[in-house]
């Protein structure tokens, strides 16, 4: 399912990123870009990491961005965007993030199924550290497919 949504267009690998909310910006772009959310999506999801929204953070230094689906979620989506140097959320030092994933779904049975796949995932620790690892798109879709068998 990863990789349905995962493609090269929305894995991204930016020189630099100016802070969480930058971040949040970017990662959502080719969701914005395709038209799988509105505006008011990626709006919902800086409002919610402002006032307090680390919970996004995975752990790992991953963090999944997403707002309810009524915030503006089309159709289900996922982008990724690995930045180093680590960003914080929320400007708070407890939480540095290197791969930021942001997860549009349209209903919550598509909302589980990622989570249950994306969190499969993570908790292979040779995955997650590969992934983690990635420095291009076609490095990161070799983990993704990997890990869809």
């Amino acid at each position: 399912m990863l990789t349905q949504y995962l493609t090269e267009q929305n894995l991204l690998f930016p020189e630099r990123v100016d802070g969480w909310r930058d971040a949040i910006e970017r990662v959502s772009a080719p969701l914005l870009a395709d038209g799988a959310i509105t505006r008011e999506y990626v709006d919902a999801m800086l409002t919610s990491i402002a006032g307090g929204g680390t919970y996004i953070d995975l752990g790992y230094q991953i963090a999944l961005a997403h707002a309810r689906p009524e915030s503006g979620v089309v159709r289900t989506g996922l982008s990724a965007m690995w930045v180093r140097p680590a960003v914080l959320l929320n400007d708070e030092a407890a939480h540095p993030i290197t791969l930021f994933v942001c997860m549009a779904a349209a209903d919550s049975t598509e909302h589980l199924a990622a989570m249950a796949q994306l969190g499969s995932l993570l908790s292979d620790d040779a995955a997650r550290e590969s992934l983690l690892a990635a420095t291009d798109p076609a490095a990161a879709l070799a983990v993704l497919t990997a890990g869809e068998h």
